[in-house]
Order: structure tokens, then C-alpha cells, then sequence
């Protein structure tokens, strides 16, 4: 590190005054269990590399801590055999619901899979969209099911307590009087046919892009015609207005199964419950009864568009929940790969700390979950926290589907081991509450209904924790728009914390953000100074509010990725990594990571308090925002983060506690800095070495005197306070 003596400034009249607060800390944690990291899927074959020794060393000496392990699959619309070892309900013809072996003869993890679902229902997902919809694939053999564990027999609520839709967006309206439904075992006897109406998306939410049934600018109404309270099944076509109605999105509402076997048989119950649909048709009935359908019908020639899916061929349907049921046949081949358990907890990124764990929730069994628990308790794994699925509101789930799930795997996982805590919804990036077509009360919160179900249904001391993600901006932004970004990164973490607490969540339940960075479409930023500002920003306010830990993501050195959006490059990781694999440089978040780990905490495992801060003239520079920590050995602990592209002058001073009423650090005191000065990359080629790229900056300064904070910049300001005033 370079070191060197920082000049005093002396014009006090442009002084910013920091103050930090003693009397009380905010937040007491511990850096390593505090500020972790996520590891998630990885390219096929790839895991035994890019957890190598010599990366992992690189990995670990960003300082981070506690890991948590992200689940690809659940975002994909697969099942995931988190142990390869295992066996099918239908053994002999290796199909129907996995469960994987929780043996301890099973052979030593590297890696597991995801397996599509035969009889999936979205069009779109989250992940590499490797699927299609076989409501309208054209298909006569193929079915969407919903997911039997949403029926009375597993819930035990009535199934209209649990309705279960599809919707079907034309994209464009268009004048609508007829439905056709091709309806398979089980079929609804009990339904309505509806469409949207008042504006907005049906599904994406009007204020933020989150994949949510969730937009409150319209309302559900059901066609004059729509109703159906004794259907029959079979194939049926459905008047359902004497004229057309001009409608974009059409939902069929299921409130009432038949209980009848599909195509799989009676010997498992699982294939007799819930709802399943073969195909659908919608349009208008001419003169002679013909329904003319409006809707595409595509298997994408069983090859989707990569990330475009299947949404350019047939028309898009989105579903409540699908079957997990599906076959040996439907592994995953594309690079998906989910880093196995023993291969990673054995693995020396965990730092011998307890990882948090995922289980499959929303396209799997309780049974799959608690086997999993098993074999990691049988092979004497650290084990404390538990996340239930992952970013299940992005899979169009309502909060009464997923609490139900919650509660039948929270059970399951409870019996193989009681004291083992669970959490959740592990919400997609979100920049504020959840808004979620309203249920009888005119209730739109997601997450209130969610601990409203928990707590009905006695089981809100299940929420041992509640998780969230954080992806607040695009990756691309640049100029004035990332400016803005950065200001307001502070205000946004604020608000979503502030907004799981009004929604419900009791205080007693700690909360974590387990996966986070700039953007969720990787871009430049991230690799950029603007994502090591972000960052210091968004850890520093988040654990300042009383989050309990956050998990920078993601931890593997991985090539950077192509952004036609912005014809740049970049990605998530903390390293500029080449086409092959090589890692070429540090990038702006090691950085960042090093100087919240290692330099702003005290690395270890040791208590911190975190101290309230306040500056002045706040309305002055916006740009500047201070987080103070007290460390173990003593010294006071200062985290500056200055967002502006001019240099700041910065006075710092102690208030509360016993002595004098303001003290400031002893003379002499530790600076450390990264800013513009170190380090600037661009992302136009993907080969690219930042310029500058020269590391951490450490200095002393006489803190009893302002000094100068670097433009665009994180500085670290460390030492033990003085015991005399400012004046002197």
C-alpha cells in the first residue's frame, strides 16, 4: 500500500461536520457473519475450477465472510436434485417427484442439477428461459398442472382458499367474446373467466419491473358470461359476452377441482389433485359456432431463444404454480450447473462459518427439503439459517401459495431437526413494499398477507428470519442518471427496511439481505468506482438500520458478460476475469469490499457497535453520507463516502457518552483511502485493465483539524478519540 502524510486544509468556513453519536449503538455485529457473500449456479463442469485453491485465495482476500448459497433453479422453473443420488416416485420409469438421498453412502457432491417440469406452465422465467408454456404449445400430448401441494389435502384449507389462475397477455387488446379450454384430469368444476380492466399490467407491477401479479392500477372482472359453477372438463368452448370486449390480458380463476387422476394414474394422490389444462384457444365465435383463435400456439421448436424464451413463438401465459413432477429425461445440459453441497462446504470460502443454506420450495417436495437437512446434519455441516426457495414473488406466486408451502416444509425440515432456522420470501430486487392484486379485505401488500397467513395458521415463529434482495438501478446507467442513483442509495435501503417493519414484521425477527449488487442485468457498473461507492453505501446504511447481515453477490470470478443495451461490458463478481477464465485484475468492488472489511471493521468475528450519525449542513452536500463503527481494539471507525467529483473538506466530532461534550480523534490518526485517484475502468472491450488501478491509499492526518476527503471516493478515517474539545 502507498502511504504518505495528507495536508490540513485551513478554509473551516466550507467544513463539513460529522458527528457521531456515542451514547448508543444502532447496531451491534460481527463482520464476518455480517458482510458475506453469495455463490450461485455456474458454468457445466466449471465448479471444481472455479473453486480452486488459487481462486479462492483471491476470493477470500477481499475479507468477506459468512456465504450464502443462491438457488438458480428456483428462478428456472426446475426442480433441483440437490444430490444427484436419489430416485423418482415412479421408479420404474424414472419419473415423477424426486426425491434426493440423504444417505450418508451417497458419493462425495461436486456437482447437481436442475430438471425442467413436464408440465410447466409460464412461458417467461427468471432465469435462462429454457422452457415453454404447454398451455399453448400446440401440443395435444402435453399438459400444465398446478402444483398438488396448493390442494386441501396438503394445505389443509379449502381449495378456494387457494385459487389457482392462469392469465394470458395478447400484448395488444383485442375484441374477445369466446374461450376455448381443452381441460385434462384434474379439471376445474368451479371457475371464472375474467379479464383486466383500468389500465396498467396485470402482472408487472406499474411502479417497478418486478414479476409480480401485482400492478393495482386495474381490477379483475369477469366476463357477463364467465362463470362456471358445474364444469364438466373436457373440451369446452365458452360464449362469454354477446359482443367482444377489447381485452390484453384474460384470466381463468380455478376455485374447485374434479379430484380426478391425470395421465399418470392413482397410485400417487399427487396426481389427482389441483387443476390441469391441455390447451387453450380465445378469440370470437363466428355465425356458425367457430371460435377464431387469436392465441399463437409453439413448442419454439423445443429450442428457445436463449434468454427470449418462447415469448417471440407462442403467445405468453403466465401460471400460479406448476407440478414438480417431471423425468429423468429433463436434466438440465445448458450450464446451469448448482455447486454441490459437500464440494462447497468443505470448500475454504466458508471460513469454517455456518453457510446459509437454500432448499427447493416453490417446484419441489417437502420431503426433497428435509432430506436435504438431513444429509447435511449426517455429514456434520455447520447449520443455522435456512432460506425456503428463492425470489418466489418473481415466480407470480400470491402470498397465501407460498405461506402454505412455508408452513408444510417448515414442518418437514422442523422434524428432522427443531432448532434449525428458517426464513424467507427472499424477495427479488424490491425498492419498496410489494404490491399484489388485493385479496376480499382490499389487502395489496404481499408481505403482510404473508405474515397474516403465518400467524392464522400458528406459524409465525417459523419466520426465524426474514431475507430480501437488493438490485435498486441498471447496470448500464451512466452520466447524471448514475449520479442520481448514487444519492439515492441511502434513502432506498431505508425505505424497504422501513417498510417490511410497517408491514408487519416484528421487531424480534432479525432481517437479511442475501443477495445484492447495482444492478440485476450486470453492465459496467459494478466494475466500475460508481459500484464501490454504491456499494460502501448500500452495506454502511443497510447494517446502520439494523439489518442483521448482507451478502455481496457474486462471489465467483466469472468472464465478463456483453450488455447490448449498452454495447458495454461487466458483470456482478469483483474481478475483471477474460473469455477464459483468467482473472486480469481487481475490480472496483474488491475494494470496496476490503475497505468495509478489513478497513472500516476490524477483520474477525468480534462485536461492533454501529453509532448514529449525523452531518452538517445536510442539505449542503447530499453527496456525502458517514457510517461509524466501534471495533473491538478500541479504536472509533469512520466509513466517508463521497459521491461528488469535488473533494470535500471534513471536520469529525464525538458527542454523548461521558466527558467532554465534543472530542475528536487523537492526532496522528490511520486514513485509508480508494477513490478516482486509484482506480477508473470503462468496460468497452472484454479484455479491458482499469487505469488507474493502484489499490488501497493509506495516510495519517491530524484529525483534531479538518482535512480533505478525496472527490469520488471511500475513505476510512480510524483512531481513538482525543480528550479535548474542537476549540483547541
Amino acid at each position: 500500500m502507498n502511504f504518505l502524510i495528507l495536508m490540513v486544509v485551513a478554509v473551516a468556513t466550507s467544513v463539513i461536520t460529522i458527528s457521531v453519536d456515542t451514547s448508543h449503538p444502532v447496531n451491534t455485529i460481527r463482520p464476518l457473519r455480517a458482510v458475506g457473500v453469495g455463490i450461485d449456479s455456474d458454468d457445466a463442469g466449471k465448479v471444481p475450477f472455479l473453486y480452486s485453491k488459487p481462486r479462492t485465495d483471491q476470493m477470500l482476500s477481499a475479507g468477506l465472510g459468512v456465504v450464502s448459497y443462491r438457488l438458480y433453479t428456483e428462478l428456472s422453473i426446475q426442480d433441483w436434485h440437490w444430490n444427484p443420488t436419489g430416485q423418482f416416485s415412479d421408479t420404474a420409469h424414472q419419473q415423477g417427484y424426486w426425491l434426493s438421498s440423504s444417505s450418508m453412502s451417497s458419493p462425495h457432491i461436486v456437482d447437481s442439477f436442475g430438471y425442467t417440469l413436464t408440465h410447466r406452465g409460464s412461458t417467461e422465467d427468471q432465469g435462462d428461459d429454457n422452457g415453454y408454456s404447454r398451455i399453448d404449445d400446440g401440443d395435444p400430448a402435453t399438459y400444465w398442472k398446478s402444483d398438488p401441494y396448493l390442494t386441501s389435502a396438503y394445505t389443509h384449507d379449502p381449495d378456494a382458499a387457494h385459487p389457482q389462475w392462469i392469465v394470458i397477455d395478447l400484448i395488444h387488446p383485442k375484441p374477445i367474446d369466446a374461450i376455448g379450454i381443452d381441460w385434462t384430469n384434474p379439471y376445474a368444476t368451479r371457475y371464472e373467466v375474467q379479464y383486466w380492466t383500468g389500465g396498467g399490467d396485470a402482472i408487472f407491477s406499474s411502479s417497478t419491473p418486478e414479476r409480480v401479479p401485482g400492478a393495482t392500477a386495474g381490477v379483475w372482472r369477469s366476463f357477463p358470461r364467465g362463470s362456471v359453477s358445474a364444469g364438466a372438463g373436457g373440451q369446452v368452448t365458452l360464449r362469454l359476452s354477446d359482443t367482444p370486449i377489447a381485452v390484453r390480458f384474460v384470466r381463468v380463476w380455478m376455485t374447485a377441482s374434479s379430484n380426478t387422476c391425470d395421465s399418470h394414474g392413482a397410485a400417487d394422490r399427487r396426481n389427482c389433485v389441483g387443476y390441469a389444462i391441455d390447451e387453450v384457444r380465445l378469440g370470437q365465435l363466428d355465425p356458425r359456432g367457430r371460435l377464431h383463435d387469436v392465441i399463437r400456439h409453439s413448442t419454439c421448436g423445443g429450442n428457445p431463444d436463449g434468454d427470449r424464451g418462447c415469448k417471440d413463438h407462442q403467445t405468453v401465459i403466465f401460471v400460479s404454480s406448476d407440478d414438480p413432477w417431471h423425468t429423468a429425461r429433463d436434466r438440465i445440459l445448458s450450464g446451469q450447473d448448482q455447486p454441490g453441497l459437500d464440494f462447497v462446504s468443505r470448500n475454504a470460502i466458508t471460513r469454517g462459518l455456518p453457510m446459509m443454506y437454500a432448499v427447493p420450495l416453490f417446484y419441489s417436495t417437502p420431503d426433497n427439503a428435509a432430506a436435504q437437512v438431513r444429509y447435511l446434519k449426517s455429514r456434520g455441516y455447520p447449520l443455522e439459517y435456512i432460506e425456503m426457495g428463492e425470489e418466489v414473488d418473481g415466480q407470480y406466486a400470491l402470498p397465501e401459495d407460498y405461506a402454505a408451502l412455508y408452513v408444510e416444509w417448515a414442518d418437514a425440515i422442523h422434524a428432522v431437526d427443531p432448532k434449525v432456522k428458517l426464513g424467507g420470501p427472499v424477495f427479488q430486487g424490491v425498492n419498496a413494499d410489494i404490491r399484489v392484486w388485493p385479496d376480499a379485505t382490499g389487502d395489496d401488500s404481499w408481505f403482510r398477507r404473508f405474515l397474516t397467513y403465518l400467524r392464522l395458521h400458528h406459524h409465525l415463529s417459523d419466520l426465524a428470519f426474514m431475507s430480501f434482495e437488493h438490485y435498486p438501478f441498471r447496470g448500464c446507467d451512466q452520466g447524471v442518471t448514475l449520479r442520481m442513483d448514487l444519492l439515492r442509495e441511502p434513502s432506498l435501503v431505508r425505505q424497504v427496511i422501513g417498510a417490511w417493519r410497517a408491514d408487519g414484521l416484528p421487531k424480534s425477527v432479525p432481517m437479511f439481505i442475501t443477495e445484492s449488487n447495482f444492478a440485476n442485468n450486470g453492465g459496467p457498473v459494478p466494475k466500475q468506482l460508481a459500484g464501490a461507492l454504491w456499494m460502501a453505501d448500500w452495506i454502511g446504511t443497510a447494517l446502520s438500520d439494523g439489518v442483521s447481515g448482507i451478502n455481496y453477490y457474486q462471489y465467483e470470478a466469472e468472464p465478463l458478460g456483453h450488455s447490448h443495451q449498452c454495447d458495454r461490458w461487466g458483470g456482478y463478481d469483483m474481478f475483471i476475469v477474460d473469455p477464459h477464465f483468467r482473472i486480469l485484475a481487481k475490480a472496483a468492488q474488491y475494494y470496496a469490499a476490503q475497505m468495509i472489511a478489513q478497513q472500516w471493521l476490524e477483520p474477525g468475528d468480534l462485536d461492533h457497535g454501529l453509532y448514529p450519525v449525523s452531518i452538517a449542513p445536510t442539505s449542503a452536500h447530499p453527496s456525502l453520507t458517514a457510517y461509524a463503527a466501534r471495533r473491538p481494539d478500541g479504536q472509533w471507525s469512520l466509513m466517508i463516502v463521497n459521491k461528488d467529483s469535488e473533494p470535500h473538506a471534513v471536520s469529525i466530532q464525538f458527542t454523548g457518552g461521558t466527558g467532554p461534550a465534543q472530542r475528536t480523534l487523537q492526532p496522528a490518526t490511520t486514513v485509508v483511502t480508494f477513490g478516482a485517484a486509484q482506480y477508473a475502468w470503462s468496460g468497452r472491450s472484454a479484455t479491458e485493465l482499469p487505469q488507474p488501478n493502484s489499490g488501497l491509499l493509506t495516510s495519517k492526518v491530524d484529525a483534531d483539524h479538518p482535512f480533505t476527503v478525496a472527490p469520488m471516493s471511500i475513505t476510512v478515517v480510524r483512531g481513538l478519540i482525543g480528550d479535548w474539545s474542537m476549540t483547541n
